[in-house]
């Protein structure tokens, strides 16, 4: 009777180290999003010292050689929208639900993790539309701004908005582990 008592328990100790806790891609993609966050923020930050316009074409470069940049090592990140203003934004197909769920909801939206199989996983965050940047999309763009955004971006989607609107995501891709 004792060893079958042991011989269960260890079983279930065995089992619970094969099937635990199921993984939370939260931390981990939260910890690759931060210099993400970050330096686009100071990028964006610097380039308004020049004004909006000069911001603009800070956005349009930087943005996607910061995302390159920390794209390593199994990693992939970058930003995407419901509306658009760089058609190079594209979600992955993976993204696409959770934006479109995001822009039905509106208000208090939180990360999202999901599974992607094969030990992969994605993480999601939304942007939330802030004072600073409706100088580039908001409702009211002052000319010289609409004229620097219709050069760089001719089919631009990605104006209108007020503050607090969802603006769109920070999503990233990485293999589970530390």
């Amino acid at each position: 009777m004792k060893t079958r008592y042991l011989f269960i328990l260890l079983l279930a100790f065995i089992l619970s180290s094969c099937f635990g806790p199921e993984y939370d891609p939260a931390p981990k993609g939260a910890e690759l999003l931060a210099p993400l966050k970050a330096n686009l923020k100071t990028a964006l930050i610097s380039g308004m010292a020049g004004g909006p316009a000069d911001a603009i074409a800070v956005c349009k470069t930087e943005a996607p050689r910061i995302a390159g940049e920390l794209s390593v090592d199994g990693v992939v990140m970058g930003r995407s929208s419901h509306k658009l203003r760089n058609h190079a934004n594209v979600a992955p197909a993976w993204v696409t639900p959770i934006i479109v769920t995001y822009a039905a909801n509106g208000g208090a939206l939180t990360p999202t993790g999901v599974d992607l199989g094969g030990g992969r996983y994605g993480y999601v965050e939304p942007i939330m539309t802030q004072p600073l940047c409706l100088s580039c999309h908001g409702s009211s763009l002052h000319p010289d701004i609409a004229a620097k955004i219709g050069e760089l971006y001719p089919d631009d989607q990605a104006t209108g908005f007020s503050e607090g609107d969802f603006r769109g995501v920070f999503w990233v891709e990485f293999q589970a582990g530390p």
